[in-house]
């Protein structure tokens, strides 16, 4: 996998070196063409999980820049209104992530997320407890975790 992820950024300074340009969409553009162009090259060699994580960390990123605008926007209406919508609290979130770098990489996600910070993590690895300004229904708040950052970090690392 990571030969080609260098092949990949290898034929993206070509890419940006051939047509001058180091213009930040000239780039992504020059990522996306050799990553096609390697994807239709290797195509049928059996080790394709490089090509099945791509997207996957695309879709990812955009998911997170959403959350992320998003949770923002609701503080920023929180702290410019003179009234209190707030309703704060802590939910311990069970874990269907197992290992070390997933649980640290969804506590850090949490945390980066305006409105929440992750608190703590039970001796079990099982439960996350999570401080939220905005816990209007309990099922809901754990359900939005556990559907949106947890379930792509599965994704990711499977």
């Amino acid at each position: 996998m990571k030969n080609r992820f260098l092949a990949n950024i290898l034929l993206t300074f070509i890419w940006v070196a051939l047509t001058g340009s180091f213009a930040f969409a000239n780039v992504v553009f020059g990522f996306f063409l050799s990553y096609f162009l390697l994807f239709i090259i290797t195509r049928g060699s059996g080790r394709a999980r490089y090509f099945r994580l791509v997207p996957k960390v695309v879709s990812f990123f955009f998911f997170f820049s959403y959350e992320l605008i998003k949770a923002n926007i609701q503080v920023a209406w929180e702290v410019g209104t003179p009234s209190f919508h707030m309703k704060p609290g802590i939910v311990a979130v069970p874990l269907d992530v197992t290992s070390d770098g997933e649980i640290t990489m969804l506590a850090n996600l949490i945390t980066l997320t305006p409105g929440t910070l992750s608190l703590d993590v039970s001796e079990d690895k099982k439960v996350l407890y999570v401080y939220s300004m905005y816990i209007t229904n309990r099922e809901d708040f754990i359900r939005g975790i556990k559907n949106g950052f947890e379930k792509r970090i599965i994704e990711l690392y499977s």
